[in-house]
């Protein structure tokens, strides 16, 4: 019988089987940042033991409060770069050369097909749309990753996903996420990889298969995988064409972590996305969808693009297209947070930054802050975001706010608008 890649990377990077369906497995890296690192250092230290198991595999960002708001941050964010000085941590991301974590990784080659990984995050599972299996993890799991590289999982369960028909234009991989969340529910891939098949997920780049898998764990899903191709090479290609003779050999390298045809699935699911609309979250929950169409004119106080989600640079063109040579409305704020200084370099040199800056979008450095309340963009009680970021629970952004989560181009066609509106890239 077959197997599917999360099994096939579990087969490869296993080192023990303690117990019952329980395997400890080897990581080739671990990711941190400085919201949930610290607690874990403090603990290591605590323990007297204050070590790393491989510097070269640790990779490290400030992220979440970008710059620090407030004494308490800056702490955390001190805590974590002492550290990374006293082990000599190499790829530690600073403010200034940083980004958010899932989109800052992926940008400088550290995910590869076949990787296991993990993250005090629990949207880790956006690695795995390299074929990788990422997974968030609690401190102590994050302290053992740290000290000894390996972390201990019970053998994955694939739920298998077949995105049918091709998405009409002006409808991304946001849409198709919540659509497939809405129908399974936020419980519907618990303790599962979700695993991405059908000729809409091999048409889709690499930035739109990491806001696939990055909303996994939004159905409760362990991780999230899309099938190592050649997309996946021509993304990486930078990083490792000194590593293979042509993009043919790393493709033949790859793609054997891709599921075997007849691999055992826990489950399958269907998704005919030909018909599907835009769509947003309506309530508190990331299976409470309608359509756009049906929540035109609903007042909004905030739009908000940006996050681990939907704040890279195909992300930022896309809504740039919508709000050229328009303004915001005055009725609402709009504020986008480019993923990653390089996001942010690149839409400066092609002038979308500048676009968005005429329409009155308020531009600010990389950073998680809005996306769980933290800093620049909170709500206040009783208002309304339409976000590009992946959690709308209640105070998500802020105590009494209500956030409903859309695609870019949604977001930027509602900040236009004053109100929910449909983007003109839609023609339905």
């Amino acid at each position: 019988m077959g197997r599917t890649t999360a099994q096939k990377i579990f087969e490869a990077h296993v080192v023990d089987r303690p117990s019952g369906d329980v395997q400890v497995i080897r990581l080739d890296r671990v990711f941190c940042h400085e919201i949930t690192t610290p607690i874990a250092i403090n603990d290591l230290v605590a323990r007297g033991r204050d070590r790393v198991f491989d510097a070269s595999k640790i990779k490290v960002v400030i992220d979440h409060v970008s710059p620090a708001k407030d004494s308490n941050t800056a702490l955390q964010g001190k805590i974590l770069r002492d550290w990374a000085r006293r082990h000599k941590i190499g790829d530690f991301f600073d403010i200034g050369a940083n980004g958010v974590c899932h989109a800052i990784f992926p940008e400088k080659g550290f995910v590869r097909p076949g990787f296991a990984l993990i993250m005090g995050d629990s949207h880790t599972c956006t690695h795995g749309a390299f074929g990788a299996f990422a997974a968030g993890v609690g401190t102590t799991d994050l302290e053992v990753g740290i000290l000894k590289g390996v972390c201990a999982f019970r053998t994955p369960k694939t739920l298998r996903v077949d995105v049918k028909g091709k998405p009409r234009a002006g409808v991304f991989a946001k849409d198709v996420i919540l659509a497939l969340i809405a129908k399974i529910g936020v419980d519907g891939a618990t303790d599962k990889v979700m695993e991405f098949h059908g000729p809409a997920i091999d048409g889709f780049s690499m930035e739109s298969r990491m806001t696939l898998c990055n909303m996994a764990v939004e159905a409760g899903g362990t991780s999230g995988v899309c099938m190592p191709d050649a997309v996946t090479v021509d993304y990486l290609w930078p990083f490792i064409s000194g590593e293979f003779p042509s993009k043919e050999a790393a493709l033949a390298q790859y793609g054997q972590w891709a599921s075997d045809p007849d691999a055992p699935y826990d489950a399958v699911v269907e998704l005919d996305v030909s018909g599907l609309e835009p769509v947003m979250t309506v309530g508190y929950k990331p299976d409470q969808i309608k359509t756009v169409r049906e929540m035109r004119g609903t007042p909004v106080d905030q739009v908000y693009i940006g996050s681990c989600t939907n704040g890279r640079y195909e992300d930022l063109k896309e809504a740039a297209a919508v709000v050229r040579g328009r303004r915001v409305s005055p009725s609402l704020r709009a504020v986008l947070a480019p993923a990653t200084t390089e996001v942010f370099r690149k839409a400066l040199d092609e002038g979308l930054i500048k676009t968005f800056l005429d329409a009155g979008f308020c531009v600010t450095n990389p950073t998680c802050g809005a996306c769980l309340g933290m800093s620049n963009g909170v709500l206040a009680e009783g208002e309304v975001c339409a976000s590009t970021s992946n959690r709308n629970f209640n105070g998500r952004m802020g105590k009494g706010g209500m956030v409903h989560l859309v695609s870019p181009v949604t977001a930027a066609a509602t900040a236009i608008a004053g109100h929910i509106e449909n983007s003109p890239l839609f023609r339905g």
